[in-house]
């Protein structure tokens, strides 16, 4: 069996969390009154769209191809539930691209295009950090919108996860 470079071990964990507090700041979406809190729901999708597209965007680039995307964010808002279906894909897709990774492949820098139509280059790791660090931002702005509606957001903790994951880590 290959040992896991600890980059690669810790990108896997990060990857894992990330899809597991999208699942649970989804399911606090899905029990809003999106009726009575429609503006504040409306936001709160807005923000996670955001997440998705530049997901989308940094995937393109990991994967070396174009991406249809003009901005970071989309003009028309999708449904909660296209867009939760959306999001279990790609994080689906994240955790096995970073399953598939070696630590050489990593530290392999990609030129890209953003959205500005601006050259960049980043690493692999660095765009995967981006894409972890990115979303983390977002979820926590997108539960503080939900907080005004009355909706106490998920405790979007790495700890929490590693603790609910692995229950031998609480001794």
């Amino acid at each position: 069996m290959q040992k896991l470079h600890p980059t690669c071990f810790v990108l896997k964990s990060l990857f894992a969390q990330k899809a597991w507090a999208n699942d649970e700041l989804f399911s606090a979406l899905a029990s809003a009154d999106t009726t009575a809190n429609a503006e504040v729901f409306h936001n709160a999708v807005r923000v996670l769209n955001h997440v998705f597209v530049v997901d989308s965007i940094f995937q393109a680039h990991l994967k070396g191809e174009a991406h249809s995307f003009e901005a970071t964010n989309t003009k028309e808002t999708p449904t909660r539930q296209s867009l939760w279906a959306d999001v279990q894909a790609l994080d689906s897709w994240f955790k096995r691209y970073v399953d598939s990774l070696s630590p050489k492949a990593l530290h392999e820098q990609l030129a890209f295009r953003f959205t500005d139509g601006d050259l960049g280059s980043m690493s692999r790791e660095e765009m995967l950090m981006h894409v972890i660090t990115h979303g983390g931002y977002h979820r926590g702005a997108a539960g503080q919108i939900l907080r005004g509606a009355g909706i106490a957001p998920p405790r979007d903790l790495y700890t929490r996860y590693l603790h609910m994951s692995e229950p031998s880590r609480r001794g």
